[in-house]
């Protein structure tokens, strides 16, 4: 009996599977590392953006504007969301008020009971906010989990460094 050439062996087939699922198993990792970091990088410059409407209104009208109700500041984070807000910013300050983060969840925002400091922050990927629960910000965080807290001007907790 003749063998013909034309096509592949089993074994070639087989060796160009296996190669496709090592580049597979490196690739997808990192993937979705990069998702969730360019989740933390939308989510800073949301607030950022936030910050600086929220700037802009108390250069106008000498306070923040006011959150529900009066915080402990600087960490006693509640429940207040990002649309507490919008009414005050909405068209003047920003066109469109960032409510929630690369995640999808809420944005939070307290300000002191005289409105002369203010506090934005994300929950991070768990949608958990632990900066109430745990107390002082940290810093530079290496978790995708990790709040994200900014205050008058500056990041008190971001992401920083290999995130895992």
């Amino acid at each position: 009996m003749k063998r013909n050439p034309k096509g592949f062996t089993l074994i070639e087939l087989l060796i160009v599977v296996a190669i496709i699922g090592i580049i597979v198993a490196i690739a997808i990792p990192n993937l979705l590392n990069a998702i969730q970091r360019a989740k933390q990088r939308r989510t800073m410059g949301d607030i950022r953006s936030a910050s600086t409407a929220v700037e802009a209104y108390a250069v106008d009208l000498n306070r923040y504007p006011p959150a529900a109700g009066s915080y402990d500041l600087p960490f006693a984070m509640g429940t207040t969301t990002m649309n507490v807000v919008r009414g005050y910013l909405s068209p003047t300050y920003i066109k469109s008020v960032p409510l929630r983060d690369g995640w999808n969840s809420w944005f939070r925002y307290v300000t002191d009971a005289t409105g002369s400091a203010y506090i934005f922050a994300s929950p991070g990927k768990d949608g958990v906010m632990t900066v109430a629960a745990v107390g002082t910000p940290v810093g530079a965080t290496t978790d995708f989990n990790a709040d994200i807290v900014y205050s008058n001007g500056s990041f008190l907790q971001w992401p920083e460094g290999v995130q895992r």
